[in-house]
């Protein structure tokens, strides 16, 4: 117990006002999970087989998964095993203690800050996701946040197939103030990937975000495209890139973790981004994409400004989860 004290007790590693928008931004979520729990508890002063049964459909109903559900009800009946009787009134303590301790054990981003490995230069970040959930806004904050904190970055868009994504990227260009490389809508990917290594090599840059195209109605098209963007790029990076971020919409529930599969099978994902966990009543699903893929969650966003994207640190997470 001694572990989740030192935790829950140490010193907070974001900023009070990233904690406000953490806190805020979960608002939602937080709230339909509680009142769910309230009926789980209502008129039971034991946490028993029945209590675990109804917890067991609150999780899942909460976007948690079904296998990361299940691994948190053994926790607690282990639990309740050991200490004969647990109070109703305990529950939500216990809650927060095996959920944090389930994070630690799957999710080993401990970055609290936007930063990169010292060694890579530049260090290079390819971005994958389907249209829509967030992917553009996310390379955008991004691209403020490294700036932010004094890095130089270069944009490429690489997502050639719709005009749109193009132009949006740019005006996300505009807005950081970081240049862009872009070609022409239809152009190929590896093409604009190959140009906007060479070009940030010239720049002596820090960063390179590579934006690619949202599609995956076809698996073994999309895993060819991002092999060749990888070699490619790796023709003037020799190891480019060096992180490969997919960006999930936490609004969509389970179809997030279906996104994941899918994108996981394609390419060497090695980062995740979870957006547009304000105004959803679905954060958990962050819970269970963090233990279920083994795959760091090194991002979320909970708000729409532009630094509203956070480093995710699970603990804060639950910490703000279960406030």
């Amino acid at each position: 117990m001694n572990f989740f004290k030192k935790i829950f007790s140490s010193e907070k590693k974001i900023s009070e006002q990233e904690k406000q928008t953490l806190d805020k931004g979960l608002e939602a979520s937080k709230s339909s999970f509680f009142s769910k729990l309230a009926k789980v508890v209502a008129g039971k002063s034991k946490v028993d087989d029945e209590v675990l049964d109804k917890l067991e459909e609150v999780l899942i109903s909460s976007d948690v998964g079904v296998n990361t559900t299940l691994k948190i009800i053994e926790r607690i009946e282990k639990r309740v095993a050991e200490d004969k009787y647990v109070g109703t009134d305990e529950l939500n303590k216990i809650l927060r203690e095996e959920i944090a301790g389930l994070l630690a054990e799957t999710n080993h981003n401990d970055a609290t800050t936007f930063e990169i490995p010292v060694q890579k230069k530049p260090y290079v970040l390819m971005v994958v996701g389907v249209n829509g959930v967030g992917k553009t806004t996310t390379i955008g904050k991004l691209a403020f946040q490294f700036k932010k904190a004094g890095y130089n970055v270069v944009l490429g868009a690489a997502d050639t197939f719709r005009a749109a994504a193009i132009d949006q990227l740019q005006i996300w260009a505009d807005r950081v103030g970081v240049p862009i490389v872009r070609q022409q809508m239809g152009s190929d990917p590896a093409s604009v990937a190959f140009d906007t290594l060479q070009s940030a090599v010239k720049q002596n840059a820090d960063i390179v975000i590579i934006d690619t195209a949202g599609r995956l109605h076809n698996k073994v098209n999309l895993m060819n495209e991002l092999t060749k963007v990888k070699r490619v790029m790796q023709k003037v990076v020799e190891d480019a890139p060096h992180d490969v971020l997919l960006v999930l919409d936490g609004s969509t529930g389970q179809n997030a973790f279906e996104q994941a599969k899918q994108f996981t099978a394609a390419t060497e994902v090695t980062c995740l981004a979870v957006t547009k966990l304000d105004g959803t009543a679905k954060g958990g699903v962050v819970i269970g994409i963090s233990d279920q893929f083994k795959i760091p969650v090194n991002y979320i966003g909970v708000g729409e400004g532009i630094e509203d994207l956070q480093v995710f640190n699970k603990f804060e997470f639950v910490d703000s989860f279960f406030k």
